[in-house]
């Protein structure tokens, strides 16, 4: 049986850490910034992990 394929926009999307949580990146922080907060933008910088309820659906695009 051949191997599984991870799905290409997964992987550029998200990464797992070392506890097996998945890591992401914020949206809405790659253009039309002028309108936004200098404070909306620096939070939007750090990266957050997904929730709990999406993590078993992402895990498998990774597979």
């Amino acid at each position: 049986m051949p191997k599984m394929k991870s799905k290409s926009s997964a992987k550029k999307r998200f990464t797992l850490t070392g506890t097996g949580k998945v890591k992401r990146k914020h949206a809405f922080k790659s253009h039309i910034l002028t309108k936004k907060s200098t404070k909306r933008k620096r939070n939007l910088t750090y990266s957050g992990t997904v929730d709990k309820a999406d993590e078993a659906r992402i895990k498998r695009l990774l597979a």
